[in-house]
């Protein structure tokens, strides 16, 4: 098992990427991986290795459990069945009797085709997800699981499979030390269990974490610095003049003495004066050291390939039969419409109102058929049905982008082909369209005053199940096309405004330009148009013949709007809606297969950083670098006694505000029980999340809020900022002695989100403009608004990127630490004297956390009062706090002294 290790923009996820055979195909690439000796070209490398992304790409209203067994049918058994039959004849050979639990476990999980399997059960356990199998994962618009356990839906997704490969990026945001240790340690189990390959990124893993590994792998700049055992990596270093303090994690020392900021304060030698040493010169010294000699000989033997089996290697695109994926993916569909049946409800009410609105305008008495304005009235009523169905299907374009992501990556992953996600959004919709239909059909027909033709009626019917039809694959196929939000909109609209004014009744047929008509001709809406007035004007309401006309009135009131008059163009109508639904499918099929999601990767780097970035690997001294070392923390904790809290002049800030504190008493929070728990025998009402919980925040002390992952600390901080709408409060909350209010509460102060959440088409300085513009009071002066935004640039060290684009997270625009500050400043330019930080530090290594943390430390030196939910933090982020709560779901316990007292309490009790 290896540990991949290196500061953001070494290379960690493209080299896992290139290991696993998913780098994008445009990529120019040079060199060879094999597998046992086979090139990617001899097998399938997508399943035969998996990659875990560092992105939570999930359903959002799939459960835990459901993520998981869906990803299970997906990928199949692979080769656990040969791996059993082989077993087994040894087994035999060598007249050895099998442990019968363990001979039940392995002929359980070489079954396939079942909808669980114990394989999902048993990474379930291993992940601790457990506790909440049957929670909704959710994302930032549905709420459901934390954001450590997401993480760990991640990870058991790909899990479950039969790949013995395993590629895992950056695993461990968001989960607590204790939990990450857990998971690296049964990942261990299982890899020299099944004599598989793990190779493991983490960002800050802690010291008996990073213990737990074989081989270490230190990436920098896109150089290899080190990759070997374990035991020798200190002394590579060492031998290069650089030693580990006694305090220091070995990781965190490994990620940062490659750094020309950080380097310095390693230095070992008194014989020698310090000069910088490059990452090349690192990569040099390491060929000659004997680690590196020594993989450099094993690497230049061929593999044997005769001890490979042959099905260790995947050669098979999919893990299961084409009937098996195609059952899985109409299951889930029909599982998504169910938790989804709000919409389709709303869908049809929605047309329920349109129906009985136009059956009032023409309720009477007494209908008029007897001129040919009169025609054009019901002509009119049976345009508005069709622009309601077209508009009904538009829903249709956000369901299907919505999910888009996630579909990329299972299709990328081999989950499934196009055609098997594509048939069941279009087949399964069939029933709601036929009952969207029936409402403005057998409602309005006759109440309307609409021919009495009973077969006419039907005939309108199925025109209008085909419209239905026609309009939903229409947007599907526009989703996948645009693949995006704005751009699917933006087509939408412009092909519906189209559609619209060449139906045949907006601008008639002679009306139309000649350089416009084929416009005319290819729009599906003019052939629905035209087939359902046939079928309406050449019924028996309309035979009569008017007083100088030679044709029937419902002919002339075809003629009035240029409309084709013979019956055929009925059929002709339904035949060409058939068609339109059949080649909307099909070519969203093809753009499924051949799309790719849009928007490259590339990441923010200003210039300073790029001289930096080049000054690291070939030793030069950077020129006009102005970026701040990204240093001790404990300086600016050292800084911070000189000023007393809330001296906001000190600071400079144009804007004062008042120092609060917070204090809390016997806080307890629950909501109703879930229904599957309750199935379980479950026999309490309500669901007990906080137990009791008290403890106080001050102005000017940064107080870190710990505890393992569920333990519930997010929840604390949302119930103290008053962002729980549903559930059970029970307690007081004073600010600064006086009873909260949550409207006077929510103008002082602010919330800085585990997930950020930013405008991706505005620069840094624009969102915090925007933010200012907002929440600042109105008697705020322009220029004073401008000078405070500036000034909380500065605190948080955002200038450099004052005119960077925000991006997309993963895509584009700022890196995760730089949205991080970001966040931060949004916040802070509300001039709140409280702020509430949900793990400000996920998703960082030992560095960018420093840089944040810098950041936070930066605000409380302002007089705020600033809470942080923390996980894995370094030693050195750990003690820029001053004081700690450590939370877990059973208690909470509180040290409001210096750092050592929560240590001195520890070895009190016997811990270390």
């Amino acid at each position: 098992m290896t540990l991949l290790l290196g500061p953001p923009g070494s290379g960690k996820t493209t080299l896992l990427l290139a290991l696993a055979g998913k780098l994008d195909s445009d990529l120019k690439v040079s060199g060879k991986v094999t597998y046992n000796g086979h090139g990617m070209n001899e097998f399938v490398a997508q399943r035969s290795a998996a990659y875990i992304s560092q992105h939570d790409l999930h359903i959002a209203e799939m459960t835990v459990r459901e993520t998981l067994a869906f990803s299970a049918r997906c990928q199949g058994i692979g080769s656990r069945y040969d791996m059993l039959t082989e077993l087994s004849r040894r087994e035999k050979a060598a007249n050895i009797k099998p442990d019968p639990d363990l001979d039940v476990y392995m002929k359980a999980i070489s079954v396939g085709g079942q909808d669980t399997n114990i394989i999902t059960d048993y990474i379930l356990k291993i992940l601790g997800l457990d506790i909440c199998a049957d929670t909704m994962v959710g994302d930032d618009m549905l709420r459901g699981i934390s954001g450590g356990q997401r993480k760990r839906v991640t990870t058991g997704e790909m899990m479950v499979g039969a790949e013995r490969a395993l590629f895992m990026d950056e695993i461990s945001t968001g989960l607590d030390s204790s939990t990450t240790y857990q998971i690296v340690k049964s990942l261990g189990l299982i890899t020299n269990i099944l004599g598989g390959t793990t190779v493991i990124s983490l960002l800050q893993p802690a010291p008996e974490t990073y213990n737990l590994f074989d081989d270490i792998i230190l990436l920098s700049d896109g150089h290899i610095v080190y990759q070997g055992p374990r035991e020798h990596v200190l002394e590579f270093f060492e031998l290069m003049g650089f030693k580990c303090p006694d305090r220091k994690g070995v990781a965190d020392f490994l990620q940062e003495v490659t750094s020309r900021k950080d380097q310095p304060q390693y230095w070992a030698r008194n014989d020698r004066r310090y000069q910088y040493v490059p990452v090349k010169e690192f990569a040099r010294a390491f060929q000659a050291f004997h680690v590196g000699q020594s993989l450099s000989a094993e690497l230049s033997r061929p593999f044997d390939r005769s001890q490979c089996h042959p099905a260790s290697l995947t050669t098979k695109p999919y893990g299961a039969s084409k009937m098996e994926l195609l059952r899985a993916c109409v299951e889930r569909e029909w599982l998504l419409m169910k938790r989804n049946m709000f919409v389709y409800r709303f869908r049809a009410f929605q047309l329920l109102v349109m129906t009985t609105i136009v059956m009032t305008l023409f309720l009477r008495t007494n209908m008029h058929h007897g001129k040919v304005n009169d025609g054009i009235v019901f002509m009119g009523a049976l345009f508005f049905a069709l622009v309601a169905h077209m508009f009904n299907g538009f829903s249709e374009l956000a369901m299907a982008t919505i999910k888009l992501p996630v579909f990329f990556k299972q299709r990328d992953y081999l989950f499934f082909p196009a055609w098997a996600y594509a048939i069941p959004t279009w087949i399964l919709k069939i029933p709601i369209s036929c009952v969207e239909v029936s409402i403005t059909v057998f409602l309005g027909y006759y109440v309307i005053g609409f021919d009495p033709d009973v077969g006419r009626l039907f005939k309108q019917y199925l025109l209008l199940l085909l419209v239905n039809q026609m309009a939903a694959a229409m947007f599907r196929f526009i989703a996948a096309l645009g693949r995006t939000m704005v751009v699917a909109n933006t087509l939408a609209s412009f092909a519906l405004f189209v559609m619209l004014v060449l139906s045949g009744f907006v601008l008639s047929h002679h009306d139309v330009k000649k350089w416009w008509i084929w416009g005319y001709w290819v729009s599906p809406l003019q052939y629905a148009m035209s087939a359902i007035a046939v079928n309406e004007f050449l019924g028996q309401k309309w035979q009569r013949v008017l007083q100088g006309s030679n044709n029937i009135l419902g002919i002339d009131v075809l003629k009035s709007r240029g409309m084709f008059t013979e019956a055929k163009w009925y059929w002709i109508g339904v035949g060409a809606l058939l068609g339109y639904v059949v080649l909307f499918n099909i070519l969203f099929t093809f753009a499924l297969s051949y799309l790719k999601p849009l928007g490259k990767s590339q990441q923010i780097l200003s210039e300073d950083a790029l001289k930096e970035k080049h000054a690291s690997i070939t030793g030069e001294t950077p020129v006009g670098s102005v970026s701040a070392a990204a240093g001790n923390i404990n300086n600016s904790r050292s800084r911070r006694n000189s000023a007393a809290p809330g001296d906001s002049g000190r600071k400079g800030m144009v804007l004062p505000f008042a120092p609060l504190a917070v204090a809390f008493n016997n806080m307890r929070y629950s909501v109703d029980m879930p229904a599957e728990m309750k199935a379980q025998g479950v026999d309490e009402d309500r669901l007990l999340l906080l137990k009791g919980v008290s403890g106080s925040f001050k102005p000017g002390v940064l107080t870190a809020l710990m505890g393992v992952s569920g333990a519930g600390k997010t929840t604390l901080m949302d119930v103290l900022a008053g962002r729980k709408t549903g559930g059970y409060i029970e307690g007081d909350i004073s600010i600064s002695g006086y009873p909260k209010k949550q409207e006077t509460f929510a103008r002082v102060s602010g919330y800085c989100e585990q997930n950020d959440i930013h405008s991706p088409n505005v620069t840094v300085y624009e969102s915090l403009v925007y933010s200012a513009w907002l929440r600042l009071p109105s008697d705020v002066e322009s220029e004073t608004r401008k000078m405070f935004i500036e000034q909380v640039m500065e605190l948080v060290e955002l200038n450099t990127l004052r005119d960077a684009l925000v991006g997309l997270p993963g895509v584009n625009g700022l890196s995760t630490e730089q949205r991080k500050r970001l966040t931060i400043a949004v916040e802070l330019v509300a001039n709140p004297s409280i702020i509430f930080m949900d793990e400000p530090t996920s998703g960082l290594d030992a560095r960018a956390a420093a840089i944040v943390m810098r950041t936070v430390r930066n605000t409380v030196d302002t007089g705020r009062t600033v809470v942080c939910t923390i996980h894995q933090p370094s030693i050195d982020i750990f003690e820029a706090f001053d004081e700690v709560i450590v939370y877990t779901r059973k208690f909470i316990f509180m040290h409001v002294s210096k750092i050592i007292a929560i240590l001195t309490f520890f070895w009190s009790c016997s811990c270390s």
